[in-house]
């Protein structure tokens, strides 16, 4: 299908607000940009990635511990945190039980202003990632567990930074394809988010990370198809009734602030 076919589809696609033909689109479209990504990608293919092949995350790393300080202040509201199958119920099987809360800073491209407020520096340190896609605190409850699943696209790479970890940190583990890992405080967990992964937190602790996904380096062509297929999904009604739906924990959040100040 040509580069042209590809955004005309895309277009009539989200004018028509019409999920099952987005999602039969998507399907369609799906193994063949992942090849795409596959082919073009100027670093490696695997499921687990180095953080090394990332510049960008020397920098946070070395302020680690004052996002992890930021992340527990919004922890202080917890209750006002979204579970992600709220903020998108497109989410709902693999985050149907509530036990995995989003706190977005950046989501597909579009700034959460409110939320940036409540973490100015972890703010200002993602604004400086190149060619990023979303940046949010991702938290996991005591036993919750996300069933095996796959991102939608091979152009996207997802980077974790451990900030809040169970004492036990290999009772809270990620498989990626046949990979077992887990999170360490102050350290990155770099994969590919196409890939089948799933989560379990066997312990009693809550584990906190901060979670960015960035475009994945490659040539020309790659580069061309994967901002079409991110333009596609930026403009889907996923994405913008997840956005609305923020609006409501929002106010959520900000009231419990004032309850808070009363």
């Amino acid at each position: 299908m040509s580069r042209k076919k590809v955004q005309e589809a895309a277009s009539a696609a989200v004018e028509s607000n019409s999920r099952p033909l987005i999602i039969k689109l998507g399907k369609r479209l799906r193994g063949a940009m992942n090849r795409i990504s596959a082919a073009q990608s100027k670093i490696p293919n695997g499921p687990i990635l180095q953080a090394s092949a990332f510049p960008w995350t020397d920098c946070l790393t070395k302020s680690w511990q004052a996002i992890a300080q930021e992340a527990a202040s919004i922890l202080r509201h917890r209750d006002a945190v979204p579970p992600l199958n709220d903020i998108s119920p497109d989410h709902a099987r693999i985050a149907g039980d509530g036990n995995w809360r989003s706190f977005f800073l950046v989501g597909y491209g579009y700034e959460v202003p409110e939320n940036c407020a409540r973490a100015p520096l972890t703010a200002e340190l993602v604004r400086r990632i190149p060619d990023l896609n979303s940046a949010f605190f991702s938290i996991l409850e005591p036993g919750a567990v996300i069933p095996r699943h796959r991102g939608v696209t091979r152009g996207l790479v997802t980077c974790h930074l451990g900030l809040i970890i169970p004492d036990q940190p290999e009772d809270c583990t990620m498989q990626v394809e046949a990979t077992n890992c887990f999170w360490e405080k102050g350290k990155w967990l770099v994969f590919d988010d196409s890939q089948y992964h799933e989560v379990h937190n066997r312990t009693e602790q809550r584990r906190v990370i901060l979670l960015i996904q960035v475009k994945r380096p490659m040539r020309l062509l790659g580069r061309l198809a994967n901002d079409l297929a991110i333009w596609g999904i930026r403009r889907s009604p996923f994405v913008q009734d997840a956005r609305q739906n923020l609006v409501k924990w929002e106010e959520a959040y900000q009231q419990a602030e004032q309850n808070e100040a009363a």
